[in-house]
């Protein structure tokens, strides 16, 4: 099964990191990355840019609306994910426990629902 790993970082915590700390976080999803693509687990991840470089898009009557920035402002927000293939939720729990991010902010855990195409 699929799962969704959000990550999570509050703008109380963040640049408060030193460079080393920031480094040596930057560091450890490097390897942590290259231990879920050995084992097989990871489907992709990234990190995001921070939240005042996003646009968000709606579309209602067939146009198109976009409003620079984030949508809510909010204490936490979306740093980067990671998709990985386990066999259950305790499975993965134990794989997106392990993200370094998280010892710093929060990981949110989601199994990823597979549409089908309606007849």
């Amino acid at each position: 099964m699929r799962y969704i790993c959000l990550i999570y970082n509050s703008a109380d915590t963040d640049g408060t990191l030193t460079s080393e700390e920031t480094d040596d976080l930057v560091k450890a999803h490097f390897a942590f990355d290259e231990e879920l693509r050995r084992d097989g687990v990871m489907v992709h991840a990234d990190a995001l840019e921070m939240p005042d470089r996003a646009t968000v898009l709606r579309v209602r009557d067939n146009t198109l609306s976009a409003t620079d920035g984030p949508y809510v402002e909010t204490k936490e927000h979306l740093a980067g994910f990671y998709v990985i293939e386990a066999p259950d939720m305790a499975t993965a729990k134990k794989i997106a426990g392990r993200i370094p991010s998280a010892r710093f902010g929060a990981v949110e855990l989601r199994p990823v629902r597979m549409l089908t195409l309606p007849d």
